[in-house]
């Protein structure tokens, strides 16, 4: 049986919980970066995204954040944006629900972003607004056709 030479195993790759994620200081946006919240996780480290200026975006998580901040549906993110690609972005930072709260405060959310939610309910909701409902109902007579 062959000896062990490894440092571990995976619990080691996992590393240790960083204790210093609560006391960062909050982060704003410069030139070239924007506000992002998640729509939904597509897997192979990317993410689509709405940014604040109604953009939908294609997010690639950048690898200093892969496997290491569990991004999920309805999170706020900063996104640095692409000159040469107006739909694609890559994800810089991922705020705490508190520091979201915060952008929101501090008036550089809108009012109609929703932040406790596990999707991004805020921003879809125009779509449904209408009054379209997502079943169709049928009388007695259109089943017995069928």
């Amino acid at each position: 049986m062959p000896k062990n030479k490894g440092k571990g195993g995976k619990n080691r790759k996992r590393g240790k919980n960083e204790a210093d994620d609560e006391k960062r200081e909050l982060v704003f946006k410069e030139d070239g970066q924007e506000y992002a919240q998640v729509l939904r996780m597509l897997g192979n480290g990317r993410c689509e995204a709405m940014c604040i200026d109604g953009t939908k975006r294609l997010c690639h998580i950048r690898g200093k954040m892969h496997k290491k901040v569990w991004i999920a549906a309805g999170d706020i993110i900063l996104v640095g944006l692409r000159d040469y690609q107006d739909d694609k972005a890559d994800v810089i930072l991922k705020y705490m629900p508190d520091e979201a709260r915060l952008l929101k405060a501090y008036g550089e959310l809108p009012e109609n972003t929703r932040l406790n939610e596990g999707i991004a309910g805020g921003i879809d909701d125009e779509e449904t607004e209408g009054g379209v409902d997502d079943y169709i109902e049928f009388e007695d007579e259109d089943i017995d056709k069928i």
